[in-house]
């Protein structure tokens, strides 16, 4: 008996220890990147990403057509991409948001594309309008770090998608009068929490 209560004993501390050094051990290396792609590339989509999320993100490089090649295929939700000097973008230009907000950034990128900013709100105005706007992640986050060279560069502003979301359902005054946090476009699929400093 005192065997096997030795030997229990002995598992238990061993599966503890594993454990442990699961949660605090090295963290995995990132994933390797896809044939033909360029570190290059990867390590430039990546430098709007916040730092505890960067290793383990999806990178992506989009194609004239609005589909894209992966770079790299993370084992988080994060996904950033180059923008730099794409139609109404900064020469330097890159973004990180939710995997799951593709298909609206597609959306945007095509709408960008007529190169008139005041057409390009017209199109995703229309969109909104006749239901077709593909709603980002609720509280989803888009980083954006732009500039007119990298060196240049500086974070742009960090906003949190909350589509639908009102003064009334948050809290959250519609204007930045208040000095705090706000909400941009309150009530549309496009509304976000907009930080001060961010």
């Amino acid at each position: 008996m005192k065997r096997i209560a030795l030997l229990i004993l002995g598992v238990m501390a061993v599966s503890t220890g594993a454990q442990a050094q699961g949660r605090g051990g090295a963290p995995p290396p990132p994933p390797p990147l896809a044939p033909g792609a360029s570190q290059a590339d990867v390590d430039k989509a990546l430098l709007a990403a916040p730092a505890n999320m960067k290793d383990q993100a999806t990178v992506i490089k989009w194609k004239p057509d609005f589909t894209y090649d992966t770079l790299r295929k993370g084992t988080n939700r994060l996904v950033c991409y180059d923008r730099s000097g794409f139609p109404q973008q900064q020469p330097f230009s890159i973004q990180c948001t939710s995997i799951a907000n593709l298909d609206r950034e597609v959306q945007n990128l095509k709408a960008e594309a007529a190169g008139d900013r005041t057409k390009s709100e017209a199109i995703l105005n229309a969109m909104e309008k006749d239901g077709t706007r593909v709603k980002p992640e609720y509280g989803s986050l888009w980083h954006i770090l732009a500039g007119p060279d990298r060196e240049h560069a500086r974070p742009h502003h960090s906003t949190v998608a909350v589509p639908g979301a009102t003064t009334q359902s948050t809290g959250l005054p519609d204007n930045p009068r208040q000095g705090g946090a706000w909400i941009m476009n309150a009530g549309t699929t496009t509304a976000h929490i907009m930080i001060p400093g961010q």
